[in-house]
């Protein structure tokens, strides 16, 4: 399963960065990476972009991101 699947108050653990270009990198600088625990908070009215939480700070991922980050329900 991908985190652009995930719906809002959906808590996940990240496996997998399955990009390996910029927007890997970009990612992992935002503190995306696996083993981390996130949790959706909400889609914007238009579904894009999707706010997450990770480590205690939020972020926000349009779902182009996210559907390179594959997760596992916990």
């Amino acid at each position: 399963m991908t985190l652009d699947q995930m719906r809002p108050g959906n808590e996940c653990l990240i496996k997998k960065i399955a990009i390996r270009n910029k927007l890997g990198q970009r990612l992992l600088d935002m503190g995306v990476y696996p083993g981390l625990r996130l949790k959706v908070i909400r889609n914007a009215p238009l579904e894009d972009p999707m706010e997450v939480e990770l480590d205690g700070y939020f972020v926000s991922l349009r779902h182009e991101e996210a559907r390179f980050v594959e997760v596992e329900l916990p």
